[in-house]
């Protein structure tokens, strides 16, 4: 069994994760939970970490030999074949400040390699699911991305531009900013949702875990872009947290030469 097939018996799980997250954030969302500063001086919350627990304790309920990886509670066997990597609130400062932008990252790694991914915002109901070797959908529906020749004309978005470090990723960054039509910040991982729905050219991000991007990579990969690392090589669980996505490949590629620097 090969391609999409290979993986379906593991949607109906990815499923009922997204699920039990969004009942357990729909729960504390816009009210008064207390925030704790971790020592990446992110912050996190209650729901946060409920949300992380649940989904892990179906995933050991489900499939006790695989591995999972979260942003809240660390690893557990990924040298296993099957890893799990969660990350219960994209976005926690947009949680904890009431916008719905936050999302719910779910993906199952295989060999290294991310073969499924769900993108769920809970408060929109809006869910975003890509398989290997399958058309992504949003909703149910499926997505692609839109056409866009030239970086010119291109939307770009980014978390913030204070995700990129002083020095050569930062001018990188900046020559890719001045060169689109529209750059947008404070997205979060919606913004690859937003993308694969052909609303959006360009995602560049950096300072990234694997648990913040993983989960994208087949979402927009069967909608027809691509994710990469910034010199275009595939996203995998040691990849150093730049990322390039984009709807139009030849976007990609100006994206990719800005970013590498003049000359």
């Amino acid at each position: 069994m090969t391609g999409a097939a290979a993986y379906r018996e593991f949607e109906g799980l990815a499923h009922r994760l997204a699920d039990c997250a969004g009942e357990i954030q729909r729960r504390y969302f816009r009210t008064p939970v207390s925030v704790e500063t971790k020592s990446d001086a992110s912050p996190v919350t209650i729901a946060d970490r409920e949300a992380e627990a649940a989904m892990r304790d179906l995933i050991a309920a489900g499939y006790p030999g695989h591995g999972v990886l979260g942003e809240e509670y660390g690893s557990d066997r990924v040298d296993a074949e099957f890893v799990w990597v969660l990350d219960p609130i994209d976005g926690t400062k947009s949680f904890i400040t009431g916008r719905p932008l936050f999302v719910t990252l779910i993906a199952l790694v295989h060999g290294g390699r991310p073969v499924l991914g769900v993108i769920d915002q809970s408060i929109l109901r809006e869910r975003w699911v890509g398989v290997a070797g399958a058309a992504s959908v949003w909703n149910g529906r499926p997505i692609r991305v839109r056409a866009c020749p030239r970086i010119e004309d291109a939307v770009l978005f980014a978390t913030s531009p204070a995700m990129f470090r002083a020095g050569p990723e930062n001018d990188g960054f900046a020559r890719v900013q001045r060169s689109v039509r529209l750059p947008m910040y404070g997205g979060d991982c919606y913004a690859y949702g937003l993308l694969a729905m052909g609303f959006a050219d360009l995602v560049v991000e950096a300072s990234l875990q694997p648990y913040d991007f993983m989960a994208l990579v087949p979402v927009i990969e069967g909608a027809g872009g691509t994710a990469t690392d910034w010199a275009g090589r595939p996203l995998r669980l040691d990849s150093h947290g730049q990322i390039l996505a984009a709807g139009d490949a030849r976007v990609a590629v100006a994206a990719r030469d800005l970013l590498a620097g003049p000359g």
